[in-house]
């Protein structure tokens, strides 16, 4: 074959789940062409990622940048399909739940050109949340469905989607953080921020918790609580800065308010604190394997392994900082559980689907 595949990755969840089949496909000599959408275009929240997980350079960066959910997928539509027509790969190859993914998933198959889509079948059951929307469309346009952990089979079956399109491939997001496993070094990061041995992590950024004022109020009161049993870092996402800020986030003296992070000094002060506050689902995944209690502030998970057999738990402002209290009892002794196929090996069996994929329709 030719003709690369290619890759479409666009804002910071996708880089540490491309990064591992990149990797696994070139070593079996599959050609690839990888398209970065600049969904996000900061440096911290894209660029970084490539220096730091040796991801190739993209080929192509469309640089859409930001928009309201309609302006950003449109130019995302518009950017990508001129790529397709000059490129015609055999293959489109999208990540996670993302408006890139939904794009790509949508001018590919609009071009009758096949989708693989890994991260498939993860449902939270809340159309309220534009990830919903996203990842119910790309798998029904998508041949091939590349799934992290077996609930996700009944969810695409239950939707109609044929047995022999789902394959259970495991999380290729686990494989960059095993990986990177002797890169996390907590006593570091913790010191560069001028935290104490106890502190807390926080990442907050869905529209559910930032973008309305008394919501976002609520979250800020229970935050500077929190901050009163431990020192609370929080690298604060462009959604909801603003709104945070203007509500006094970091009035209080504990809390760090910081720039968006790179992926390795991230995780390393994920590793090394008492307990992570988030509403970010690849985060989920990220404790269950480190071994740290997970307080997600969503009444609903796409992930819900991460609670059965993992570290995660839902919470609410109202039950927070009792789970917090809890936390500071126990130290992280490492996972207690970890999912099926979440072993460090997803990259290398996601490149053998596809393999036998095209070895079958070339």
């Amino acid at each position: 074959m030719t003709t690369p595949v290619l890759h479409v990755t666009g804002a910071r969840p996708n880089f540490p789940k491309a990064a591992p089949v990149m990797s696994a496909l070139a070593s079996v000599g599959v050609r690839q062409r990888l398209v970065h959408t600049g969904q996000h275009y900061d440096d911290r929240m894209s660029e970084v990622f490539f220096r730091e997980l040796d991801l190739p350079r993209p080929d192509v960066n469309l640089g859409v940048g930001s928009g309201s959910h309609a302006q950003q997928t449109a130019a995302l539509m518009v950017g990508l399909e001129a790529e397709l027509l000059t490129t015609r790969p055999p293959l489109v190859i999208v990540y996670g739940d993302v408006n890139s993914t939904v794009a790509a998933a949508l001018v590919a198959a609009k071009l009758q050109i096949p989708v693989a889509h890994v991260e498939a079948g993860l449902r939270s059951f809340d159309m309220t949340m534009p990830e919903e929307v996203n990842r119910r469309l790309t798998d029904q346009l998508s041949e091939l469905l590349l799934v992290t952990s077996p609930e996700a089979i009944a969810h695409l079956a239950r939707e109609g989607v044929p047995a022999e399109r789902i394959h259970l491939v495991g999380n290729p997001m686990i494989d960059t953080l095993l990986a990177q496993l002797h890169r996390f070094d907590a006593d570091a990061a913790r010191a560069i921020h001028g935290l104490p041995d106890d502190y807390f992590v926080a990442t907050l950024h869905r529209p559910a918790n930032v973008d309305d004022p008394e919501t976002a109020a609520g979250l800020v009161a229970v935050l500077h609580e929190a901050a009163h049993r431990a020192d609370l870092i929080i690298p604060l996402h462009p959604r909801g800065r603003a709104t945070l800020e203007a509500l006094g986030l970091a009035d209080h003296p504990r809390i760090h308010v910081v720039e968006p992070l790179g992926y390795i000094e991230f995780i390393s002060l994920v590793r090394g604190s008492r307990a992570v506050i988030t509403d970010s689902g690849g985060v989920q995944e990220e404790t269950t394997i480190l071994g740290v209690p997970c307080l997600t502030l969503r009444p609903n998970t796409e992930r819900p392994i991460t609670i059965t057999e993992g570290t995660n738990h839902l919470v609410t402002t109202d039950n927070l900082l009792t789970y917090l209290d809890e936390a500071m009892t126990v130290r992280n002794e490492g996972p207690a559980r970890v999912p099926p196929l979440w072993d460090g090996r997803a990259g290398e069996r996601i490149a053998d689907v596809i393999v036998r994929w095209m070895d079958k329709t070339q």
